[in-house]
């Protein structure tokens, strides 16, 4: 009994060192993308309030569809760590070739369409000074989207292989360049002309292009990668394979995009209580975006756990891997939430002078929703490493079902009802947030703990003897 004891003290250290050892470079790597992000919306203040205006629309349009298409790529990662943890290495390179032309296939329709989203915009009524500045920044930053595509797809297998290191350095490279290329094309230092926003949007182009250009190098130095023939397959379209990819992999972009659009209606839904509402919204809002990056990159780093295990015929490997994940992040975001309930006042003066009068309406209701916030962390953190887990299973398909019931049927549902209907406004809605992610938490969790049980791996053993 001791031995057995200690045998699994030891499997959980090492799983617990295995998780960390991929989490961490992911984290850093999210970070280090919202850092950008954060870097464009603050330069583009620096050209006038009707330049952020255009460039947080254009911003937000772009974010949108990438975040989106992204999510359907990542397919990639899933099907990449079984393979590898099965020693298929020759069919890494060929899932890798169908995620490039799946990126290709994605990116082609998508920069034509924010090439020509001007005319959509005046439609909606948005005014033309507006739109003019919109336009010139999406037709820039459109010719990053495919490389930001591809390299999503090259990214997704390099981190299956155990290797997300550079992924974390070639990011923060690309934040480091966007945040000096915005400043020369932005004020047209070196001889160069002053493109103003459409120079942020070429910045984010060439960082794009950078960035694949780099990690490609990398891989072209790597003899580990190029033995799985990463770029032997590129010119050969398989159609099953891309099948498998987008079985995977739209669902997982449905339930990207349902996600982003609780919080982006929830932000319009704000915007009905007034700009003092809107304003502490924004600070809550973005001190939680900025907190889920972690467990977002301890879920990249589960899926590629659970998969690799899964290939090994390991089950309750994946099983274990799973649990550590969702444990783990678990333990960030309630610190996060301790952070958020104790010292509510110190995370609003990074965004407020706290001893401006004119500010304390905005302070006292950022505060309440950062109570909410710091409550709402431990279930956001497990609902999305849960859901990274079942990706590393290949189950994509109910997770999308749960979280379009639990995001919009009952967190968007339960806030409108509390904050517009009832008399909680603002404070209303994020309770609505926070019941929708605790259900997404609790269902996909169930979900996981049901898929990987012991009686589950009896069953597939009967039907599948030699699946594991």
């Amino acid at each position: 009994m001791c031995r057995t004891k200690m045998m699994d003290i030891t499997r959980l250290k090492s799983e617990i060192n295995a998780c960390l050892i991929l989490a961490v470079p992911l984290a850093g790597a999210q970070l280090a993308q919202a850092a950008t992000s954060f870097a464009d919306t603050v330069m583009m203040g620096l050209l006038g309030s009707e330049t952020l205006a255009a460039g947080g629309l254009g911003a937000a349009s772009f974010g949108v569809l990438l975040i989106v298409s992204t999510g359907i790529v990542s397919a990639v990662s899933p099907l990449v760590a079984e393979a590898y943890g099965a020693g298929r290495l020759e069919k890494v390179g060929r899932i890798t070739a169908q995620g490039v032309w799946l990126a290709v296939l994605l990116a082609l329709p998508i920069t034509l369409l924010l090439w020509n989203v001007g005319s959509l915009m005046s439609r909606f009524g948005q005014a033309e000074s507006t739109v003019v500045l919109t336009q010139g920044y999406l037709r820039a930053i459109a010719w990053g989207f495919l490389p930001a595509l591809v390299f999503a797809a090259f990214r997704s297998t390099v981190t299956a292989l155990s290797r997300p290191r550079p992924v974390l350095l070639i990011t923060l490279g690309g934040t480091l360049f966007n945040v000096g290329a915005n400043y020369v094309l932005m004020f047209g230092k070196f001889g160069l002309p002053a493109m103003g926003l459409t120079g942020i949007g070429l910045a984010s182009s060439l960082s794009f292009w950078l960035a694949l250009i780099a990690l490609i190098l990398y891989i072209q130095t790597q003899p580990v990668l190029l033995s799985c023939g990463l770029f032997r397959h590129l010119h050969q379209f398989d159609w099953k394979g891309f099948r498998d990819l987008i079985g995977v992999g739209v669902p997982i972009g449905v339930l990207y995009a349902v996600e982003a659009g609780l919080f982006t209606i929830t932000t319009f839904l704000m915007g009905t209580l007034g700009t003092t509402t809107l304003a502490a919204h924004q600070i809550a809002l973005q001190t939680a975006a900025l907190t889920f990056m972690v467990p977002m990159g301890i879920s990249l780093a589960t899926t590629v756990r659970v998969g690799q295990l899964i290939g090994q015929g390991n089950p309750q490997g994946a099983r274990l891997a799973g649990y550590v994940g969702i444990s783990i992040g678990a333990l960030f975001m309630a610190t996060m939430g301790v952070l958020m309930w104790t010292s509510p006042r110190s995370i609003v003066s990074l965004y407020l002078n706290l001893n401006d009068p004119a500010n304390s309406p905005v302070i006292s209701i950022a505060t309440s929703l950062l109570g909410v916030a710091a409550l709402f962390q431990i279930v956001d953190g497990i609902q999305a490493i849960a859901a990274g887990a079942l990706r590393g299973l290949k189950d994509t398909r109910i997770p999308m079902l749960i979280g379009v019931i639990a995001y919009w049927g009952i967190g968007l549902t339960s806030g409108y009802l509390l904050g517009l209907q009832g008399e909680l406004g603002g404070v209303g809605l994020w309770v609505g947030l926070a019941l929708g992610l605790a259900i997404a938490a609790i269902v996909l969790t169930w979900r996981f703990h049901s898929l990987v049980s012991p009686e589950e791996d009896k069953k597939r053993d009967a039907i599948h003897p030699r699946l594991y």
